[in-house]
């Protein structure tokens, strides 16, 4: 008959059992009354004086005045010297220990069992060692609204036998239970089989085993059960590992980032940093083995510390459409670093360092650009309009007419000149996309340059040597290289003298790389101009310059160009006089 019934029918027909026993054996009522009426005694104790403490901190008024040391006299004048009194903020500070003399060094009590006890409940009672003292207590809290005050007595032999139920009694129940025990055992033995098999289920899941063979449960309740627990655990396994993904591919793009970013608590503990942020961190704070929590301590962080700290105190809640940033710059070592700092609604909080060095370079760079472009263009602006304004005099001489006006298309052509090599300038710079990449024939290009240059080199009696030994073809923009050697051979011109001879040489080759050198034996550059000559603007001698036509952009123009072939240009004098340019071109670099 009672293996018809269904699970809940016989444990409901055997606790009925059981509990027939219990109400005719009501002694083992009597032992738990006991036993809590004992307990309660030594509660009601430890109550009274926590709200003789309680009463005393009030009328002292010790939160005001952070004299908690008073409380010593309430101590002497408790009956039972072995209770120990402890005040805890509602933070978990301890702000006085009875027993520890350097209470102030105690750690955080917000997570002791018998304060997170007290929050819920009146109090909160717990019996446990102390992480302190190392002694057993029997604890005792409760939370009076600022503050929490816990009283303990010391669990020792006396406290132990004061809670103890008499000893007959226990032996009568003890025997009692065995029996109980011998009767469950009987029972349970017919539900063995599902047991074990739940048993295994449950130890396959907590190990986090894959079940790849379904397990066969008895068709009953706790079969269904058994089955709902490996779905639910199946579907919490694709949840896991989704999750690890992400985890995974969150980290991932943390470190692939350029910028250095790092999340904190509301106790402005790390929670989750990349590398990037360490090594800006350890860079601007001069330090090597700098944490990222130290990060409040280092000087140069000082405005962002301050925004943290009145964040934190501000009591008003954050809302998600108007998160609190703050934003600042740190200078080092002539590096620009942008520092931002967003807090969430949980009052945790972000900081994200980004190296601006190179943005805030260009921004100089072109603050001078400017100021140079306008300085340049005044000069010839300035003249076409002085010739301008004395052609308007109708005294003017026909011939100085005609000499003015020539003066001014000269100017106006200079002008020309100037904006178009700024233009250039600005797209290899800038618009890097838009210069379309082929192979091209340096041989040629160079021949063309010389060819269209054979007449003022004649002028100046400039001796031209080309040595290439074979064919030079690399992948680049033929404009531009065509712009590298045609600045190269006018500068010469303008700048190197007469009576001199200029030889190009393709003097090594490996598998990346053609090496060039461009020698003239003219004048020299004074070392202190060598390293400045391929800036804008930038001349060696300004009145020479200007009179010989010169932008100030041409070498400026060759450098660049090279570097977007994927090479590199330096200068030296020859022993010997004269300059010699030593440069690479890259044979197969990709551009859009």
């Amino acid at each position: 008959m009672l293996n018809k019934l269904s699970i809940r029918q016989k444990l409901f027909f055997y606790v009925s059992v059981i509990f027939t026993i219990f109400t005719i054996l009501i002694l083992l009522f009597q032992y738990q009354r006991e036993k809590d009426f004992k307990r309660e005694q030594l509660e009601i104790t430890l109550d009274n004086i926590a709200e003789l403490t309680h009463n005393f901190i009030e009328e002292k008024i010790l939160p005001k005045s952070k004299n908690f040391q008073l409380l010593d006299s309430v101590k002497n004048i408790l009956p039972k010297r072995n209770i120990r009194i402890t005040i805890i903020s509602k933070n978990g500070q301890v702000l006085y220990d009875s027993e520890v003399k350097d209470y102030s060094s105690m750690e955080n009590h917000l997570h002791r069992p018998e304060i997170e006890a007290s929050v819920t409940n009146k109090f909160g009672a717990n019996i446990r060692e102390s992480k302190t003292t190392h002694n057993d207590y029997y604890y005792y809290a409760k939370f009076y609204k600022d503050y929490y005050i816990r009283t303990a007595a010391h669990y020792n032999v006396e406290v132990k036998n004061f809670l103890q139920v008499n000893k007959l009694f226990l032996i009568y129940l003890i025997s009692l239970f065995l029996l109980i025990l011998i009767f469950l055992h009987l029972i349970t033995k017919k539900f063995g089989e599902s047991i074990t098999k739940l048993k295994n289920l449950v130890a396959k899941l907590t190990n986090d085993k894959n079940i790849n063979e379904p397990i066969k449960f008895p068709n009953d309740e706790l079969g269904i059960l058994s089955n709902q627990i490996v779905a639910i655990y199946n579907e919490l396994k694709i949840a896991k590992d989704e999750a690890s993904i992400e985890k995974n591919r969150l980290f991932s793009h943390l470190n692939t980032l350029n910028e250095g970013i790092a999340f904190f608590s509301q106790e402005k503990k790390e929670i989750l940093t990349n590398k990037h942020f360490i090594q800006f961190l350890n860079f601007i704070s001069e330090k090597s083995n700098i944490s990222t929590e130290d990060i409040f301590e280092v000087e140069e962080f000082e405005s962002i510390k301050k925004f943290v700290d009145e964040q934190l105190n501000n009591i008003a809640n954050i809302k998600e459409q108007n998160l609190p940033q703050f934003e600042t710059t740190i200078v080092k070592q002539n590096k620009y670093f942008k520092v931002k700092c967003v807090f969430f609604q949980d009052k945790s909080f972000e900081i994200v360092i980004t190296d601006t060095t190179k943005l805030e370079k260009r921004k100089l760079i072109k603050k001078q650009m400017t100021s140079n472009i306008a300085h340049e263009l005044k000069t010839p602006v300035a003249t076409v309009i002085g010739y301008l304004e004395t052609l308007q005099n109708k005294n003017v001489e026909e011939e100085k007419k005609k000499y003015f006006i020539e003066k001014a298309i000269a100017q106006a052509k200079r002008l020309s000149i100037l904006i178009e090599d700024i233009a250039l300038l600005n797209n290899i710079e800038e618009a890097k996309e838009y210069f379309v990449f082929e192979p091209a024939n340096i041989n040629n290009i160079v021949t063309e340059v010389y060819d269209n240059l054979q007449l003022r080199l004649g002028e100046k009696n400039i001796a031209v040597n080309i040595h290439f030994e074979k064919t030079i073809i690399v992948n680049g923009n033929r404009s531009l290289l065509f712009s590298v050697f045609y600045n190269l051979f006018d500068n010469t011109i303008k700048y190197g003298g007469e009576n001199i001879k200029l030889t190009i040489t393709n003097y090594l080759e490996d598998k990346d790389y053609f090496y060039f050198s461009f020698v003239n034996s003219g004048n020299s550059i004074d070392e202190i101009h060598l390293s400045r000559i391929f800036e804008r603007f930038y001349r060696v001698d300004k009145g020479r310059s200007r009179k010989s036509g010169g932008t100030g952009l041409g070498l400026s123009i060759v450098k660049n160009a090279i570097l977007l072939h994927g090479g590199e240009i330096t200068v030296r004098n020859t022993p010997n006089g004269g300059l010699e340019f030593l440069f690479t071109l890259a044979k197969r670099i990709k551009h859009s």
